[in-house]
């Protein structure tokens, strides 16, 4: 017999605000709330809440909240209650615990405690209100020669580049894990602010070929809707080895959201659960490596830069060096609280490590080695504010990506059930229903506000360092200092503790 497990949230109704208007019925995917004939009255099932919200928000009464459920074991210090329904739901069905979102457990959030220094009297800031800010980009290979022609014009010898308004990226999310509309919606903003937006590895759908030039295409272990057409549209071309919430395994899309579209769009069929391998079965090496990144210049003809997407693990500037080294023109590096769609618990909690201290690990090799001009380095991993995008690029990143926080302006509620495909916002979600509640034409322009708002705030905060552009703050590092920080840490990290001279 399975064990009975308490729910985790309590669903409150003050039933002298409840009109039983049944908009928490209609609205409720997990199906969490009905209306009881013989009592008159709405009831709930607390046991099926993931706590998204979508009720509290949507009640016009507001006779409703969610608060954690009070209903726990004897106190145990070493089982927690979460550890012990766990166990309690594998014994029930001997499968892996499956999870959603980035990793949500307090480990240390090193951006949290590093803070920016500012200039006062001999190096006077900036007011960007009043004098020039460069907050534009080019993320691309530097290392080439001056060259000119025999009028002493320059000679362009760079190689294909990205172009950014401003360092910040929308990172991979597939068109499955995700819904249409918000595909949509980040394809605008990103046209609309002149920078990219990630694919990931569902292939890109056909209605979205019009905004390739703000895409950037993924060619994952799984090859989902890599062809010729779809490798020509993109802007780059994001080879991924790993990420952040799942490093060493490969992708998992459950078969329920494999719809019509997203079938056609990824080359699989319908309804049957998407795995891409762990591996990519052709490499194994960084020779490897190289091969494919050569093949997909070759079949662009070169036209295209190419990333290459790994994990945050312990020895990634090792194999940062080698990327560096392989052709590669941007390295995108993914730290241990990196978003996902589904990934298996024990991996998303307890693999990877902070983007913090692999970012500044990454730079410093690479400056070490004299290549650090060979790459750009694009980081991600729960990139929470404009000020984490300050503090990545003084670690030596010329831009970030951001996922959860994009999909938080899109109405997110962090209820980290996407894998079950019911999202109640139409963003995690392929159910027709869910998804028309996105309107790509308000979500799009909450992505412009915010990442318009984030470039507000860097230009500030650059100011206040005295710093008038982006290409001054990359690795300048004696701009931060950390607080509560150890030795190692701040060995690591390459900065100073606060209060502490040079």
């Amino acid at each position: 017999m399975d064990t009975y497990i308490p729910a985790e949230y309590e669903v409150v109704r003050n039933p002298d605000l409840c009109i039983a208007c049944r908009v928490c019925e209609r609205q409720c995917a997990n199906e969490v709330h009905s209306y009881d004939k013989d009592l008159g009255k709405m009831i709930a099932d607390s046991g099926k809440c993931v706590n998204c919200h979508r009720c509290v928000c949507l009640c016009p009464t507001h006779a409703l909240k969610i608060v954690k459920s009070d209903d726990t074991y004897r106190l145990n210090s070493n089982w927690s209650v979460q550890t012990m329904n766990e166990v309690y739901r594998q014994a029930n069905s001997g499968g892996v615990l499956l999870s959603s979102m980035g990793n949500p457990n307090d480990y240390p959030v090193y951006f949290n405690k590093i803070l920016v220094n500012a200039s006062q009297v001999t190096n006077p800031p900036i007011d960007p209100l009043r004098e020039p800010m460069e907050t534009q980009v080019f993320l691309g290979k530097k290392d080439v020669e001056i060259k000119r022609d025999m009028e002493g014009k320059l000679v362009d010898t760079l190689p294909p580049q990205l172009k950014l308004k401003y360092p910040i990226m929308f990172s991979a999310m597939s068109y499955g894990s995700i819904s249409y509309n918000a595909h949509e919606s980040l394809a605008r903003a990103a046209e609309e602010l002149g920078i990219y937006y990630n694919t990931g590895e569902g292939g890109l759908h056909k209605d979205f070929y019009k905004y390739s030039k703000n895409t950037i295409v993924q060619v994952a272990s799984g090859r989902f809707g890599v062809h010729e057409d779809y490798l020509s549209a993109a802007a780059a071309i994001e080879i991924k080895m790993g990420q952040g919430a799942k490093p060493g395994i490969g992708g998992h899309l459950p078969g329920m959201k494999i719809s019509d579209d997203v079938s056609q769009t990824r080359m699989i069929p319908k309804g049957v659960d998407a795995i891409s391998p762990a591996p990519h079965h052709d490499i194994y090496s960084i020779e490897d490596l190289r091969q494919l990144i050569y093949s997909l210049k070759e079949a662009t003809a070169y036209t295209k830069p190419i990333i290459v997407k790994v994990a945050a693990v312990h020895n990634v500037a090792a194999i940062a060096s080698g990327i560096a080294r392989s052709g590669a023109d941007i390295i995108a590096i993914d730290g241990f609280r990196g978003g996902t769609g589904a990934a298996p618990t024990r991996i998303r909690d307890n693999v990877g490590i902070p983007i913090e201290l692999a970012l500044a690990q990454v730079d410093e090799r690479l400056r070490q080695e004299g290549i650090r001009d060979n790459v750009s380095v694009v980081v991600a991993g729960s990139i929470h504010s404009s000020a984490d995008v300050v503090k990545a690029i003084a670690l030596g990143a010329d831009a970030c990506y951001i996922g959860t926080a994009a999909l938080l302006a899109l109405g997110c509620h962090l209820c980290r059930s996407c894998h079950l495909g019911k999202c109640n916002w139409g963003i995690a979600t392929q159910r027709a229903d869910l998804v028309r509640r996105l309107n790509p034409d308000i979500g799009y322009k909450r992505l412009v506000n915010l990442v318009t708002a984030w470039g507000h705030e860097i230009q500030e905060m650059m100011g206040g360092m005295g710093i008038n552009s982006i290409e001054a703050l990359r690795g300048n590092r004696l701009m931060l200092r950390g607080v509560g920080l150890n030795e190692s840490e701040l060995r690591i990290l390459g900065i100073h503790h606060a209060g502490e001279s040079m």
